[in-house]
Formats: structure tokens, C-alpha cells, sequence
């Protein structure tokens, strides 16, 4: 059975000293199974936390998380120890940021496929766990012989491409990549990707995908979310988001990206930086950025809105933005 994502009201607290820092604060979204989302934001915005507090990696001692997050009937931030082993790499796989720093140097490829494939299968058939482990390779546009050599042997993006492959190995139901493509050059992104949407049709994986990319997104994506300062400030399809803007900060990002179609526009930065998530903010957090923002903005904190369809933001200005 096919399982959805539903995260109710996701906060991640850091203890830094005598400080407490709100990496991510309130946040809530569904996502039906089969479907794909891309969450973006600039850096500092948690969606790495994010991530790590759905698959409990967070140190228990520096960071405190509520709220809850649904896959199934699972609540993935109060099931068992065992449960959560039995749900990782079967149903949930996860590729993070330079996760080829995780390949062992002193054993081959095929090896380390190996051990990850035993794990799960303790007493495998070899001519079916190798021919699997190819499979793999072959997925991720790489030759058989990888299966011989060590890491050391094969460039950053080729090990980036094997740890994609390795995500893939049980075909799980949830794939969360955090910008797992980064290290990748633009054509085998791109056949990448393709190979992924593919996967997805088959076998209807639902797929989270953390990225600074604009493009990746819209090329891959269905859905966006917006992360700023911890806060989702806006939610909805690929088309809307990117066609119809509604958020600052949105526009801001979408402003700062070179399109490829239409005549040429300078590309506009957003002034300022993100603030320091220790101090509390009562309003919009993104008030001392925001061009439309008056003392309204910095005096309450503006809730998610409901526009057309799914698509929703939190601005206090809505309708009275022009891009």
C-alpha cells in the first residue's frame, strides 16, 4: 500500500549555549504518495534540518523537535527504534549533500552494494544480488566494472551517482534527496532526473528533493515549498508558484535566477540577510527584507493563506504585490 507524507507542525529547536534557536518553526504540508516536491529556500533556511528531524538524526542533547510526521501510520517521530530501522533504506532511502564522504576508501563498490544489500537480505542469492547491483549502475549511467574499483578511483559526481543508485536499491516509497545533484554536471543531471521521473511513474515513489535550483525544480518537481528562516511562507504546484508568485521572498528568489525564455531582465538580489533565528520575531519574519512591509507586517505573524487550488502563502500584502 502506496503511503502519503503529512507533516503537522514541524519545529526544531537548537540549544546553542544559553541560546535556543528556532531552526524550523511550524511548519505543515501533505504530500500524496506518488508525488514530488522540491523544497527551496537560501541557505540557513532548515531545510537540511527539516529533513534530518523526519529521520530522527538530529543530536537529542542539542536539538529538540515536536510536531509529527505521518508516512502511512507511522508517526516517524515517536515509532520504535526497531520500526524506524525497518522503514530506512526499504521504504525510506535518503541521499545527502556530499554523500560520497560516506563510501568506504578501503573497499570496492561492489562490496559496499553488498553489505547494504545483506543487511536487508541476510542470505542472498550472489547471481541476483549482483545482477541487481549493475542494475543500479547501469541507472545511473554508470559501467559494470565500477563494481570492481574503490572510491578513490572515480570522480566526486560518479560518487555521488552511487550513492543515488544505492537510495534506489529496494525501491522505496519515500526518497528524500538533499541536493543530492549538486556535484553532477548539467547533461548527467539532467539524464538523471529523467531517469528518477521515470522510476517515479513505475512505481509511484514519492520523492523530496532539496535544492538552491530553480530549474531542477520546475524541470522535475510538481510541487514547491518555500522555506524562509525556518517559516513556510508559500506552497503549491510547480506552475503556480513560478507562473504567479505570491510570496516576497518568492519573487525574490525567482527575480535572482536567470530565465532562459522570454527577453532579458537584470537579475534582482534580495537585500539583507536572514536573522538570527535566537531572537524572537512576533511578526513576519521576513519584514526587514520585504519591500512592501509596514509596521502591520512587524507587529503579527502572518498566517498560511489559501489562493487558488492548493497554492497558499503568508504575507499579510497578498493581492497587493506586483511582480
Amino acid at each position: 500500500m502506496m503511503k502519503d507524507l503529512s507533516v503537522r507542525n514541524l519545529s526544531v529547536t537548537y540549544l546553542s549555549g544559553e541560546k535556543h534557536v528556532r531552526a524550523v518553526d511550524d511548519v505543515s504540508f501533505t504530500i500524496q504518495a506518488g508525488d514530488s516536491l522540491g523544497i527551496i529556500g537560501e541557505s540557513g533556511s532548515g531545510k537540511s534540518t527539516m529533513i534530518n528531524a523526519f529521520l530522527r538524526l538530529l543530536p537529542a542533547r542539542t536539538a529538540s523537535v515536536q510536531g509529527q510526521v505521518m508516512f502511512g501510520e507511522d508517526d516517524l517521530l515517536t515509532c520504535s527504534e526497531k520500526r524506524l530501522r525497518e522503514l530506512r533504506w526499504k521504504e525510506i532511502a535518503v541521499v545527502f549533500q556530499k554523500s560520497m564522504n560516506s563510501l568506504s576508501p578501503i573497499h570496492t563498490i561492489g562490496r559496499q552494494f553488498e553489505d547494504v544489500y545483506k543487511v536487508h537480505v541476510p542470505h542472498p542469492d550472489k547471481k541476483e544480488m549482483h545482477d541487481l547491483i549493475c542494475s543500479l549502475f547501469a541507472k545511473v549511467n554508470l559501467n559494470d566494472r565500477i563494481y570492481r574499483m574503490y572510491p578513490f578511483e572515480l570522480s566526486g559526481g560518479m560518487q555521488q551517482r552511487l550513492n543515488i543508485a544505492l537510495s534506489l536499491m529496494f525501491s522505496p516509497q519515500l526518497l528524500i534527496m538533499d541536493e543530492a545533484t549538486t556535484a553532477l554536471d548539467v547533461v548527467t543531471q539532467g539524464q538523471i532526473l529523467d531517469e528518477l521521473m521515470a522510476i517515479e511513474e513505475k512505481q509511484a515513489i514519492t520523492r523530496l528533493m532539496i535544492t538552491h535550483d530553480l530549474s531542477v525544480v520546475a524541470g522535475s518537481c510538481k510541487k514547491i515549498l518555500v522555506l524562509y528562516a525556518g517559516r513556510m511562507v508559500e506552497f503549491g504546484t510547480v506552475r503556480d508558484i513560478l507562473k504567479a508568485p505570491a510570496h516576497p521572498y518568492t519573487i525574490g528568489l525567482i527575480q535572482s535566477f536567470p530565465s532562459l525564455y522570454g527577453p532579458k531582465t537584470d537579475l534582482k538580489s534580495i537585500p539583507g540577510t536572514l536573522p538570527d533565528l535566537a531572537q524572537e520575531c512576533p511578526g513576519c519574519i521576513f519584514a526587514p527584507r520585504c519591500p512592501y512591509a509596514d509596521e502591520g507586517c512587524k507587529a503579527s505573524r502572518p498566517e498560511m493563506q489559501a489562493l487558488e487550488g492548493i497554492h497558499g502563502a503568508a504575507c499579510h500584502k497578498l493581492g497587493g504585490i506586483s511582480v
